[in-house]
Parts: C-alpha cells; sequence; structure tokens
C-alpha cells in the first residue's frame, strides 16, 4: 500500500524569497536586534527567546506601519501558486509550518486556497506598547529546543507509516523537522547543516524544481 504524501512547507525564504522577521528588523532597525539574532544563531539563547525579544523592541503605534511593510515588500517565491494546484489535484496534504507571525503569513497566503486549519505560524497581539508574540505551537515532550512555533511536534503528529513526510525549508527552524521526515528540499541555511551531518536533500530554486522531483520519484 502505498503512502500518503504530506509536505510540511516553510515560509520565510522558501514560500517567500527573502526571510520576513529579518526584513522587518532591518528596515525599522530597533536597537538591539542584530545582538539577538548574534545570540540566537550562537543558540545562546532559543528561537522562541529571540523571535519574542525582537519583536518586543517595536512599538504597536506603528502597527499598520510595521503590517504594510511586511505585506508589500515580500515576494512569492516562483511556482508556489502551481505548487499548491499540484498538491491539491494530487491529494498530497500542503502544510504551511512557519516560524514566522500570522501578522504577515495569512494576507500573503490569502490569495491561494489553502485552508486555515493547514498553516502552523506563530500569533501575535499589539495591544501592549511593543508587539508581544504568542505562542500556540510549543513543543512537544519530544522536543528541548523551545522552537516557538515546534515544527517537529507537528511532523510527529503523522504517523510515518501511514504517510511520507516531505520537508521544504531553508533555515535552522526546519533543521530539526529534517531529521524526522523522508525527503528534504533544501535551500541556503538548510543545505549547509544537511551536508554536515551527511543528510541526503534535493535543493532547489523554485517551487517547479520541487515539482519535478516529485514527479521524477512518482514514475519510479
Amino acid at each position: 500500500m502505498n503512502k500518503e504524501r504530506i509536505i510540511f512547507c516553510d515560509f520565510d525564504g522558501t514560500i517567500t524569497v527573502n526571510d520576513n522577521i529579518v526584513a522587518i528588523m532591518k528596515h525599522f532597525n530597533p536597537p538591539g536586534w542584530e545582538e539577538l539574532v548574534k545570540q540566537l544563531v550562537d543558540k545562546n539563547i532559543s528561537i522562541r527567546e529571540g523571535v519574542g525579544a525582537m519583536f518586543a523592541l517595536l512599538p504597536t503605534s506603528r502597527k499598520q506601519e510595521i503590517v504594510d511593510y511586511a505585506i508589500n515588500n515580500a515576494t512569492i517565491r516562483d511556482g508556489f501558486r502551481e505548487f499548491v494546484d499540484y498538491c491539491k489535484d494530487r491529494n498530497i496534504t500542503l502544510l504551511i509550518t512557519s516560524g514566522g507571525i500570522d501578522f504577515f503569513i495569512y494576507p500573503l497566503l490569502q490569495p491561494f486556497p489553502i485552508e486555515a486549519e493547514h498553516i502552523y505560524c506563530n500569533a501575535s497581539t499589539f495591544e501592549g506598547s511593543t508587539i508581544e508574540i504568542l505562542w500556540p505551537n510549543r513543543c512537544d515532550e519530544h522536543c528541548k529546543t523551545d522552537c516557538g512555533m515546534c515544527k517537529t511536534s507537528i511532523i510527529r503528529s503523522y504517523d510515518p507509516e501511514r504517510y511520507e513526510r516531505i520537508i521544504i525549508g531553508d533555515s535552522i527552524t526546519d533543521f530539526e523537522g529534517a531529521k524526522l521526515v523522508d525527503t528534504i528540499f533544501a535551500r541556503s541555511h538548510l543545505i549547509e547543516m544537511c551536508e554536515e551531518l551527511g543528510y541526503p536533500y534535493h535543493p532547489f530554486e523554485t517551487f517547479f524544481d520541487i515539482m519535478k522531483q516529485l514527479e521524477a520519484e512518482t514514475v519510479v
């Protein structure tokens, strides 16, 4: 019996060309954000701590300006619309699993026929003086990395006996998930991490590359 295909697809730097969180921070440039990124990369703080602290540097008085910038300056990677249709036509479950934030992810995905329950990301509130990030998808008992939005917890919820699990990503937030799946589509930092540990992966630049490889594997 063939397994059902399920895809866990990152958003920032994967569906979009650039990392939207980094773009927001670079544009508004609140004092201290670059040091937080350094601590995060050096693993001195967790992803949840780093992302939460970065957004806490931005005042909610600039909410509309921040939201508008995030939405208007994001570019969707070539082939994504066709990829969404491809998955629907072949009954492949497509989940968006992102460490990004709801205020830009939902508007940017709105033009595509993706069910809201298939979008996993962090939430936000603008009720205080600075932006507060909320964490509706925290780590389960098997994950100790304090992800904020835990991709491995979501992947583990799909039985590997039933599903062929596929991840598409580009960065540190995808690496733990890449250890669990059958197939990895990688670019940027995720390629470096896969090569460092000898994990097989398929490189991609557009979603057309991914569809071509999935079709090739289907034929085999």
